[in-house]
């Protein structure tokens, strides 16, 4: 029995002593490729970045921006989808009594071009109490590609058109 126990021991001792280097070389090879990508790597140049910022007044909000006399017209980014297109319309208006209300009308005419004429699309009407005024309309034309102008009536004064622009799909 000696023998055999001596047998068993031996043979068991053998597959732990090659357990054991098998390991001690994995473990050696990890930390020496651990190593060698560490050595290998070189540090990136420094650069010194120097920020500045400078404090620039408003002199006036957006919607400050428009001119009497004029009316200007911009496309909307949130307009829907297909053919529908919102647009908004701006001008400033000037109350010659500012102690007394003044009334304005929009309207968003389109071109006709089997009557040759501006045909009203839409319409709309608003009023203030103050001696001036930036006033502005958000038409949508859906589904109706062709030429508009958006004309803007101050109660007792001519209108004022706006520059046409073409809605398209």
């Amino acid at each position: 029995m000696p023998t055999r126990s001596a047998a068993v021991l031996t043979s068991g001792t053998t597959t732990a002593a090659k357990l054991f280097v098998a390991a001690l070389a994995f473990t050696s090879a990890y930390v020496g490729l651990s190593a060698y990508s560490n050595a290998s790597s070189t540090p990136e140049p420094t650069t010194q970045v120097t920020l500045s910022a400078r404090e620039l007044p408003i002199s006036a909000p957006a919607e400050e921006l428009a001119t009497a006399g004029k009316v200007t017209v911009s496309v909307l980014t949130d307009g829907g989808a297909g053919c529908a297109k919102s647009y908004v319309a701006r001008s400033l208006v000037a109350n010659p009594d500012p102690a007394a209300p003044v009334s304005y009308h929009w309207r968003l005419a389109r071109w006709s071009p089997s009557a040759k004429a501006w045909r009203t699309y839409l319409a709309d009407h608003d009023g203030f109490a103050a001696p001036e005024r930036t006033v502005e309309w958000r038409p949508q034309v859906s589904g109706n590609p062709g030429w508009y102008r958006v004309e803007l009536t101050i109660e007792g004064a001519e209108p004022i058109r706006s520059d046409r622009f073409q809605a398209s799909c």
